[in-house]
């Protein structure tokens, strides 16, 4: 089965995790800036979109070429073989970035690829009109970075996040590729309990969920490349089943949300039940300085408010301190947490026994890492020699 040039996107911070997903799907791979690159057949572009949990989105390269002028992009598209991807019929906008080049005006590139890519087609095709593109949708972008020229098709569609059950969100929700990054960051498993004390429409402990049963992401919601005549249907059948064969759904776990506001925990029941989940996550309306628990050895994950807004900051800051009051109990568990506040161990009370730099959205952030004690091993059975 022929081969692509497969990128999986990623946003700043979370290369490494992406990269660790795509080898765990069988996958070689390089890591760069913002992007994951390997090779593979429609049966990677498949589970790609299916399973990776933090990718923004699976795009197909088609080249890479540097060009200084117009001319030179224009005839270095228009040599591409489109035909292999692009029937007469298709849909194909054409979106762009520039980023230290030459050729900085990014509407003249897309316009000029478009001309290119539509030439080439017209060439091909035999055809002398404009083409009608009333058929399947194709995103074609055009990227140019220090005058190299990256030229991808999207097979995703909506963006990886967009996994189809969010049915309602507070005012800053976060990505679901951030919170799955988030839950795999830390050294949580399915048979250890986890809380989200600031769970808003429940997006963290749904994607706890879907880890801990190793439901595929994208195991509900369909991609634009399943339109696409030349991507067979039995590949998309057949990764769905082997999603399916995977999945654990007897996996017992113990995850709770929370949050002050009970209008957010009723949205999150609603999010969880969207998503097959609602049996499964327990949400409860609690201020976060109330939370305790004798459970031990758990795994506490948390996008708190970061106070950036005039007048909350105070508040926030407070809220800091009686969280890191409740959590001092809790010395066996690991608490996770991401602000952009810088004094947050100052307010919390304790420093960090780690700290990674992330961005939600565009905002940059610290995850602070509480490491909980460890539990004790467990003695091993003595050994009986031969005598």
């Amino acid at each position: 089965m022929k081969q692509f040039d497969i990128i999986a996107t990623s946003a700043m911070g979370l290369e490494s995790i992406v990269a660790k997903e795509v080898r765990d799907l069988g996958y070689d791979c390089q890591v760069e800036n913002g992007k994951i690159t390997y090779k593979g057949d429609q049966s990677a572009i498949a589970r790609s979109n299916l399973w990776l949990r933090t990718a923004d989105r699976v795009k197909i390269k088609v080249a890479e070429f540097k060009a200084y002028s117009f001319d030179e992009l224009f005839e270095k598209t228009k040599a591409l073989n489109w035909e292999d991807y692009l029937s007469a019929d298709v849909e194909f906008p054409v979106s762009g970035k520039s980023v230290k080049s030459k050729l900085y005006s990014v509407p003249d590139c897309q316009a000029i690829v478009k001309k290119a890519i539509v030439d080439r087609l017209k060439s091909k095709y035999k055809q002398v009109s404009w083409f009608a593109e009333t058929g399947p949708l194709f995103k074609i972008e055009v990227s140019i970075l220090k005058d190299v020229v990256t030229l991808t098709i999207d097979t995703s569609g909506a963006g990886l996040h967009k996994r189809g059950y969010r049915t309602g969100q507070g005012e800053a929700p976060l990505k679901e590729t951030l919170a799955a990054a988030l839950i795999m960051l830390t050294n949580w498993k399915a048979d250890k309990p986890f809380i989200d004390p600031f769970c808003g429409s429940g997006t963290i402990p749904i994607e706890a969920a879907l880890i801990g049963q190793n439901i595929a992401p994208g195991f509900n919601r369909e991609f634009v490349s399943e339109t696409w005549s030349w991507m067979d249907s039995k590949v998309w059948d057949e990764a769905r089943i082997e999603a399916e064969d995977l999945a654990d759904y007897d996996q017992y776990l113990d995850i709770t949300g929370c949050d002050i506001d009970h209008r957010m925990v009723d949205i999150a029941k609603a999010n969880s039940f969207e998503a097959g989940l609602g049996d499964l996550i327990e949400f409860k309306q609690m201020q976060v300085r109330d939370i305790s628990t004798r459970k031990e050895y758990g795994v506490i994950v948390g996008n708190p408010p970061y106070g950036e807004r005039l007048g909350e900051k105070k508040a926030v800051e407070q809220m800091y301190r009686e969280m890191g009051q409740a959590f001092k109990k809790l010395d066996t568990w690991s608490v996770y947490m991401i602000t952009s506040n810088p004094d947050f161990e100052q307010h919390y009370g304790k420093p960090a026994t780690k700290k990674r730099k992330l961005f939600n959205g565009f905002i940059r952030a610290d995850l602070y890492q509480y490491w909980g004690k460890r539990p004790p091993r467990q003695p091993q059975g003595e050994q009986v020699g031969r005598i």
